[in-house]
């Protein structure tokens, strides 16, 4: 205790004999002083690097200590296994207890466990002055990483009292007027390798024509839980099939955008999705099927509001189409645009994906209806990788999301060896080639008709709508 108050004694008395010197040379010469500020901020940073290394090889040191006390530790176990072992079977022949074979010689063991309990004592002490260095040493460097302090008083009202020349005076900046959020580009999320976009306008009216015709196929991929791999939803990815050629949506996607046919990608991959769910809710599975929705969609008129038709009327589809939105979108969303997504809660479910970071709001994910939060594996398990992360630890952010009600996906689970990892850290759902490859969806399934709508029955105390006159015009109309 006493070299820890001597350390902070000699580091505040150093502190105030250098403002007690910089706080005059600040009056003359203020460049001189903020050099010297500098170079007092420079040395006290080293200081504490080196502080931190002598910290960090005592650690090594204790962490050396703690592991021959468990080896020892190993070995008095080992003894008392082999004792007891002996004493069972001095039983087993009938050996009284008292005879020198049957009792063995404990000396050995008494001196083992004196040696190990006086060991336990040092590293107890050692630990608790550890404890005491690393918390003075946390309170030091957090000191050196406050803010310098500002300049004197006498300095700044020198500077204030000197009048500004006429030439140098400027109006002061105008402020930016406010522009609408750019839309963020569609970047999908489909396993292979990305190809760039083909320009060639022979290519480009192929890929419509494929595209208006028979080519746009739906591949789904399974979400499994953790760990016991049992499916819980799909994923519908969208492919498209020109001259036997299976292309993934890095190379035809550009071309629609080109020619702004992403709404009608989007329109056609989100009924098939509602045949889907509606056959998975036939057959009795309560798996869902979730669709990435593209950002440009979201700027269509009357394009979300529009959505609630592919569910209506069929209570059964609750929550069964899901919606994928990334997280750019979700941070852009205008009053309309909100305002269409709280119409569709309850109806239909939304997904938070492609994440940009992972500084995300549990909480307002939440009451903006999101079930789920997609994050690639490898931004959970080796996040070294990535600029940008959560400020709280991923378990704990697994929790909040769990307390949210909000499930979290491992999205590209690619290796094997990663699954561990992910149960670990208590991620409740997972996808990716490991667990099975997205398929293609069987043309009968999408070509089913939909349900028909039951015929209202009269009530006994409703009498029955009389024929209605139609005009004979009409007949011929529709008989032309």
């Amino acid at each position: 205790m006493a070299r820890i108050v001597g350390r902070r004694t000699s580091l505040w008395a150093t502190s105030l004999l250098g403002l007690c010197l910089i706080g005059p040379l600040a009056v003359f010469t203020p460049l001189g002083a903020s050099l010297a500020l500098a170079a007092a901020g420079l040395i006290l940073g080293l200081v504490a690097q080196l502080r931190a290394n002598r910290l960090a090889a005592r650690c090594d040191k204790l962490s050396g200590e703690v592991d021959v006390l468990s080896q020892r530790l190993l070995r008095i176990e080992t003894v008392a296994r082999a004792i007891a072992e002996q004493q069972v079977r001095a039983a087993d022949a009938g050996l009284p207890a008292d005879r020198p074979e049957a009792a063995p010689d404990t000396s050995s063991l008494s001196a083992g466990i004196e040696e190990v309990t006086a060991e336990i004592g040092l590293l107890s002490g050692i630990v608790r002055e550890l404890a005491a260095v690393v918390a003075a040493q946390d309170g030091e460097i957090a000191g050196l990483k406050a803010a310098p302090p500002p300049p004197p008083a006498r300095a700044v009202v020198r500077a204030e009292a000197r009048p500004e020349p006429r030439s140098l005076q400027v109006a002061p900046p105008r402020r930016p007027e406010p522009t609408a959020p750019p839309i963020p580009p569609w970047t999908p999320r489909a396993p292979g390798r990305s190809t760039p976009a083909i320009r060639d306008p022979e290519r480009d009216a192929a890929l419509l024509e494929a595209f208006d015709e028979q080519g746009l196929e739906v591949h789904l991929q399974p979400v499994v839980s953790l760990p016991q791999r049992k499916v819980v939803s799909y994923e519908a990815l969208a492919r498209l099939r020109v001259a036997g050629e299976i292309l993934s949506p890095e190379i035809f996607v550009p071309v629609l955008e080109r020619h702004g046919r992403t709404t009608d990608l989007d329109r056609r991959m989100l009924q098939r999705v509602a045949t889907i769910a509606r056959h998975l809710a036939g057959r009795g599975s309560q798996a869902a099927v979730a669709y990435g929705l593209s950002p440009r969609s979201l700027f269509e008129p009357g394009f979300l509001r529009s959505l609630g038709r592919l569910v209506e009327g069929e209570p059964d589809l609750s929550g069964r189409v899901m919606l994928a939105l990334p997280q750019a979108s979700w941070r852009s969303l205008d009053a309309e645009q909100a305002g269409a997504l709280a119409d569709l809660r309850g109806r239909i479910g939304f997904i938070l994906d492609r994440p940009l970071d992972l500084r995300l709001d549990p909480l307002a994910l939440a009451d903006r209806g999101v079930a789920q939060v997609k994050v690639p594996a490898d931004l959970l398990l080796r996040p070294g990788s990535y600029q940008t992360l959560s400020d709280i630890a991923l378990e704990d952010l697994v929790a909040a999301f769990a307390r949210a009600g909000i499930r979290l996906v491992a999205d590209g689970v690619e290796r094997e060896t990663d699954v561990p990892d992910l149960i670990e850290l208590d991620v409740p759902l997972a996808q990716g080639s490991v667990f099975a490859p997205a398929r293609v969806v069987r043309s009968e399934v999408l070509n089913a008709p939909p349900p028909e709508a039951p015929e209202p029955v009269p009530t006994p105390n409703e009498a029955p709508e009389p024929p209605q006159r139609r005009p004979f015009r009409d007949f011929l109309r529709r008989a032309g």
